[in-house]
């Protein structure tokens, strides 16, 4: 069968040249040839369903990097991820069209809470929780934070040794604990909003005090409850997920430099682990007011379950360990001491903490 040229197979299937030179260089679609003298990239015309297949997904908005992962499955297992991955898109979008909603209302100065006092008064759901936190096999200090209250759940990890980071977590920990009543829902991320401002100017204050302090800093993932509706607040590696219907997502982003380079296909998700700066963070709370944290609201639903915890979980235990204890423990406290225990077991190099909490009527 004859090659055709980059120019034709992009043309057929609708990718750019460019497009077509950058899926080379990632793995995803390699020429069939390439001519030793002039270096022309040629394909084979059967290669054209994979590459509307990766410009179909593409156009989804999915990571290269998933893409790549997606695109080496057998069809009914690609099938599968896809479903996930567009689960959790929709979720996403969903936090966003709220957020989209509350802002509109905002700016045209609409009471932001209007529309949701029937939610608050009617649609009032009950939180049950589990913490626990644990100092790990190789640190002297606990730099983790924890609270976990009626309406408030927040874990932060701090950073700076030798004690400075549990100062900067337990700073940011106490700045947040005056949320924990009631909060009207149009003002969830406005409260959020503003407890992370105070946050991050106590840690500046701190570091103005005592200059010793310089380089502090902490992650923070905090969820807070008005009826139905959820206020995420995120910045740093810590993480939430969600369990509902039976499937687990996470519903925060890691702001780590491996992060954006998994986003951008530039490594794998097997190369995470062993990356040289694989603990770099991008965003994180340091009292400089240069990194703004991520802001969802979210609809919570009765059966719903959330896991808020420090990277000492996630990054030694495996997401399917993670899912599989809190698919199936239903009592929160255990699942919480379960994931700690697997922590522990796979060497816990770091702090653990985990919030696990159930959502009921």
């Amino acid at each position: 069968m004859e090659l055709m040229t980059s120019g034709a197979f992009a043309q057929a299937s609708g990718l750019s040249r460019k497009a077509l030179r950058l899926y080379d260089e990632l793995g995803l679609l390699h020429p069939a040839r390439v001519d030793p003298v002039t270096l022309y990239r040629l394909y084979d015309p059967r290669q054209l369903e994979q590459a509307r297949l990766v410009a179909w997904l593409r156009r989804l908005g999915m990571p290269l990097a998933a893409i790549r992962s997606v695109t080496g499955l057998p069809p009914a297992r690609a099938a599968e991820e896809l479903a996930a991955y567009w689960a959790r898109a929709e979720a996403e979008t969903a936090a966003r069209r709220e957020l989209a909603a509350f802002l509109i209302g905002y700016l045209s100065g609409k009471d932001p809470g209007e529309d949701r006092v029937m939610s608050d008064n009617q649609g009032t759901l009950t939180v049950r929780y589990g913490v626990r936190s644990d100092i790990g096999l190789h640190r002297e200090d606990n730099e983790d934070a924890a609270y976990a209250g009626d309406r408030l759940l927040a874990v932060a990890d701090g950073m700076g040794g030798h004690a400075i980071g549990e100062m900067a977590s337990a700073a940011v920990i106490e700045a947040l604990r005056p949320l924990d009543t009631q909060v009207p829902a149009g003002e969830l991320l406005n409260a959020l909003d503003h407890a992370v401002r105070r946050a991050d100017s106590a840690l500046r204050d701190m570091v103005q005090a005592n200059p010793s302090l310089e380089g502090m800093g902490t992650t923070l993932t905090a969820l807070l409850w008005s009826g139905s509706q959820l206020g995420l607040v995120h910045i740093g590696d810590s993480r939430a997920y969600l369990v509902r219907d039976d499937e687990v997502f996470q519903i925060t982003q890691d702001h780590t430099l491996v992060q954006s380079l998994l986003d951008d296909g530039k490594i794998t998700a097997e190369e995470v682990a062993s990356h040289p700066q694989r603990m770099l963070l991008l965003r994180a709370l340091t009292g400089q007011h240069s990194s703004r944290p991520d802001l969802q609201l979210r609809e919570a639903r009765p059966g719903d379950r959330y896991l808020l915890c420090s990277d000492g979980l996630h990054v030694v235990v495996p997401a399917d360990a993670i899912a599989r204890v809190l698919l199936s423990v239903p009592d929160p406290d255990q699942a919480a001491a379960d994931l700690v225990a697997l922590a522990l077991d796979g060497g816990a190099p770091d702090n653990i903490t985990c919030i696990v909490a159930d959502v009921d009527t």
